[in-house]
């Protein structure tokens, strides 16, 4: 072995030995390098990019989505003028070997290096383009996202190939929700089986006999006192074709116990939509610790409740008898959310465990979803609002959790969707001054930033409103969909009309 490990380690080793270019794979790490170890490594790279560009047509980089609009007097109006430019024409199939899914109508994308449709990202990009009277953007979204789960059977993370293994939050039925309060229960029958085949695809399960012990299987499991609830799961256990090297590197340093399925967890991580956070990590927090999967994350459970809730009433509406098997469902899930993830003696809903038996103890604004979705009671929502505003309210709106992890989903950072539905779940349980509170200031710190920096952002440093949000794997990116569309839609609610402006 040289002394840089040149034959035995990094992208020259790994690409001789993947490609086979010796019958005896012992050949290459016995090998004598011919030229400095660090010659060899630049000419190598620089033939890959050469081959790279001259063989494949590279994703335009351009200018930043917010800069690519004229100037306009206000935030609420450089929204507006932003949509078209995150619009995307429907798509062509002339690109049969690309990993672009291609969609039959158009659709919005949230901007930056995200050139693509995401899944629970456009609900709230939807709440924005309503506020804005584009509902025939939101009409087409559901389209799209109808075509998918007859397609692929599920609304995957995004539309390319290589989301096709997983989904995000399941916010499709929310976002029928929104087409029938602008046009009907009518607008939304037609839409109705898909919404059944996405809820199935959650709850697909192998038929076992239980055993009195917690039984995971892919997106479902089912609890030692027989509840069955769910967590986030990926069908594959490879590194994200999307975050390649970082996920093979982190895999490099994980403890041995944590290697077998760290990939896997990575890749539900990045289904919850909060990829990444210490709540999926052990209590250093550390990003090789991730047990996505050894956890029943409450928000999916509390977005679970609701679907099955508004199933329950449009079957209902429609004279359909199922509609008492998803009332029931829902009511069992209840019962089953509370026994495990609200806690009494801190006033708040965690994360359980079904391989520890226990709860996280990682506070995050999980918590708030009992509230958005109807499940919590009033004692508990009452104890739910109370710790908003004392751990998580800040100057910028609220925090995404109490830990600091250098993790974007983490302190200090906060994010448009955990806003709205921290606010909306306050709304819905009389709270209004607090809510008021949180989406004038998430709104206020839009503001700011925009008028600083001239861009919109997909996240925030909500404690110190000097700072940009950081961590993660990437730049923070402007455009930004679901940010344009919480905050479009916060200035319409709560009547904001400093904002405002044509």
């Amino acid at each position: 072995m040289t002394e840089n490990g040149l034959q035995t380690s990094g992208a020259l080793f790994e690409a001789v030995q993947l490609a086979r270019v010796f019958e005896d794979s012992k050949t290459f790490p016995d090998s004598v390098p011919l030229a400095p170890p660090e010659r060899i490594r630049d000419e190598f790279n620089a033939l890959v990019g050469d081959f790279v560009r001259r063989r494949f047509a590279l994703p335009g980089q351009g200018a930043g989505m917010s800069e690519s609009v004229r100037p306009a007097p206000s935030l609420a109006a450089h929204i507006d003028r932003l949509w078209p430019t995150l619009t995307r024409p429907a798509d062509r199939a002339d690109a049969p070997h690309g990993s672009l899914i291609p969609l039959p109508h158009p659709y919005v994308v949230p901007g930056g290096r995200f050139r693509e449709i995401y899944y629970w990202d456009s609900y709230f990009t939807m709440l924005g383009l309503l506020a804005s009277k584009r509902l025939d953007l939101v009409e087409n979204m559901v389209r799209n996202f109808a075509w998918l789960v007859d397609t692929h059977g599920h609304i995957p993370n995004g539309n390319r190939s290589y989301f096709l293994s997983r989904s995000q939050p399941p916010m499709f039925a929310f976002m029928l929700r929104l087409l029938e309060r602008e046009r009907g229960i009518d607008a939304i029958r037609p839409y109705l089986p898909q919404a059944e085949r996405e809820y199935a695809y959650w709850m697909s399960r192998t038929p076992a006999p239980h055993n009195g012990r917690a039984m995971p299987d892919r997106h479902t499991v089912r609890l030692a006192d027989g509840a069955l609830l769910n967590r986030y799961w990926d069908a594959r256990n490879t590194p994200r074709e999307e975050s390649f090297a970082e996920d093979v590197e982190l895999h490099a340093r994980a403890a041995p116990q944590q290697q077998d399925e760290l990939y896997r967890n990575l890749r539900a991580g990045a289904e919850s939509g909060w990829d990444f956070s210490s709540r999926w990590c052990d209590e250093d927090g550390r990003l090789d610790s991730i047990r996505t999967t050894e956890l029943i994350p409450v928000d999916l459970n509390c977005l679970l409740f609701r679907i099955e809730r508004m199933l329950g009433d449009w079957l209902a509406q429609l004279d359909e008898p199922r509609a008492v098997d998803y009332r029931l469902a829902a009511e069992r899930r209840r019962a089953a959310v509370v026994k495990h993830c609200w806690n009494e003696d801190r006033g708040w809903f965690f994360d359980w465990s079904w391989r520890d038996g226990a709860q996280s103890g990682c506070w995050s604004l999980a918590g708030v979803f009992p509230l958005y979705c109807g499940l919590a009671d009033e004692a508990q929502a009452a104890r739910v609002a109370r710790n908003v505003a004392e751990r998580f309210l800040r100057p910028g709106g609220v925090v995404t959790t109490l830990t600091d992890s250098h993790e974007q989903w983490d302190s200090p950072n906060g994010w448009a969707p955990l806003q709205w539905v921290a606010v909306q779940g306050l709304l819905d349980y009389g709270y209004e001054e607090l809510a008021r509170e949180i989406a004038t200031r998430f709104v206020g710190l839009a503001d700011q930033v925009w008028r600083r920096t001239g861009k919109v952002m997909e996240k925030y440093d909500v404690c110190d409103l000097s700072l940009d949000a950081g961590g993660g794997e990437y730049p923070v990116q402007d455009g930004f969909g679901w940010t344009n569309g919480v905050v479009r839609a916060f200035i319409e609610r709560f009547e904001l009309d400093a904002y405002r402006g044509s």
